[in-house]
């Protein structure tokens, strides 16, 4: 099965799941989690208000659980030097990997020989 043959429903309980285990786990700095992983909370709520058409600041509230400014008052500490180099380099790998994607999506079929391309061929 790939993800996207996984179930709406399961796919969207999932997803809340990760967002309250991100609201429990505020001692998981966004810092952290973008140079670990690549992505953060911020990320998360720019994915929902892209897809679903809301509005930055609603969509960081809906992750976050309460007004972004009062989040980060509350919750973030400043980062280290060492944090910001490894999110920096993160990042980088990220817009690398979306480069490689986007180079591939517009090279397919067109790289592809006729036979895979082609019906009945």
């Amino acid at each position: 099965m790939t993800i996207d043959e996984l179930d709406d429903a399961v796919a969207a309980a999932a997803f809340r799941r990760l967002v309250r285990h991100l609201r429990h786990r505020s001692d998981a700095q966004n810092v952290d989690l973008m140079g670990l992983g690549g992505f953060c909370r911020n990320c998360l709520s720019d994915w929902i208000a892209e897809a679903g058409g809301l509005a930055k600041d609603d969509a960081r509230e809906a992750i976050y659980g309460m007004p972004y400014a009062e989040w980060k008052a509350k919750h973030q500490m400043e980062a280290s030097p060492e944090q910001l180099a490894r999110m920096e380099a993160s990042v980088a790998r990220n817009k690398r990997e979306d480069a490689l994607d986007e180079a591939l999506d517009e090279s397919f079929p067109a790289s592809d020989p006729p036979a895979m391309t082609e019906p009945n061929r």
